[in-house]
């Protein structure tokens, strides 16, 4: 098998189950990525949820001077869910369209169910993930940035069993 006939195979559907898993992190990455700039996008224009004392403020106020609103936690907690929810539709997207691509194969159910169930296994994660978040911040004060992170982990752990075994055919 030549070099291009074995790329090939690994971007196609029928790569071996642990470039899958290699594709699926990718995947991953990239609508974290995504999910990342806009949460903190909307997070910092539209729902101002960063707190000045948040590491990731302080970066960009010692690099940009950038000056954070004051925000009280109850209604910052509610700002970084609203941040959330809209950063979930963008990445969810276009996660849904690299799995789609490149990662699983399609065709267990009709592409509009399909993308229902994708968007439903990742809205239960997202659920789990984003109450953890909005409770770690009212609760205890935890700065953004850590809840969110907490957020991003539980929901990745939710997701990859769901997809692969519910919404597409493996």
């Amino acid at each position: 098998m030549t070099l291009r006939e074995r790329w090939n195979h690994y971007l196609s559907h029928d790569a071996p189950p642990l470039v899958q898993f290699i594709k699926y992190g990718m995947a991953g990455g990239v609508a974290t990525v995504v999910h990342v700039l806009t949460f903190f996008t909307v997070g910092f224009f539209l729902f101002p949820c960063v707190s000045a004392d948040d590491p990731l403020m302080k970066g960009l106020t010692a690099l940009f001077g950038v000056a954070a609103p004051a925000v009280e936690e109850a209604l910052r907690a509610r700002y970084a869910v609203f941040s959330n929810v809209l950063a979930f539709l963008v990445s969810n997207t276009v996660c849904y369209v690299i799995n789609r691509l490149f990662v699983f194969r399609p065709g267990r159910h009709h592409v509009a169910l399909e993308f229902f169930l994708f968007l439903a296994v990742s809205a239960v994660s997202m659920l789990v993930g984003t109450t953890l978040m909005g409770w770690l911040i009212q609760q205890y004060g935890i700065h953004t940035t850590y809840a969110f992170g907490v957020n991003i982990f539980s929901s990745l752990a939710i997701n990859y069993v769901m997809r692969k075994f519910f919404v597409f055919k493996g």
